[in-house]
């Protein structure tokens, strides 16, 4: 998720620099998020960027839990790399044709997976530590 989360910023930085020459817009028009949004038209790979610390950052946490209480069973690691298959297939949808539809079914995917995730974590932990 991590490499996911660079690639995108560097895609984004890729992107915002080559439209900024393109039009010639100085840097100091692009101060803001506001100023940014009247100059900018290609923003898909910044609105992927911010959705990576969206929900994403729960994901991280239930991964930093895990490993912290040492208790990372097979289970969770399968479904970790579906949920990270599904964010990668959510991210290319978003930064290339942009299909709504298409990215609203991998979120729902993935949002549900992450929400059944923490769930069986939850209760495998305490039933875990209740024996």
């Amino acid at each position: 998720m991590v490499l996911l989360v660079f690639a995108v910023g560097v895609a984004m930085l890729f992107t915002r620099v080559q439209e900024m020459r393109r039009k010639r817009i100085h840097v100091q028009a692009a101060a803001n998020s506001l100023k940014m949004a009247t100059h900018l038209e290609n923003v898909q790979v910044a609105d992927n960027f911010r959705n990576l610390f969206e929900v994403p950052v729960l994901f991280f946490a239930l991964a930093a839990i895990a490993l912290a209480t040492g208790y990372v069973p097979g289970w969770l690691v399968i479904c970790s790399w579906i949920y990270f298959a599904l964010r990668v297939l959510h991210s290319v949808i978003h930064c290339t044709y942009n299909k709504v539809y298409h990215r609203f079914i991998i979120f729902l995917a993935s949002f549900g997976l992450l929400v059944g995730m923490w769930i069986a974590f939850f209760v495998s932990l305490t039933s875990k530590n209740a024996v």
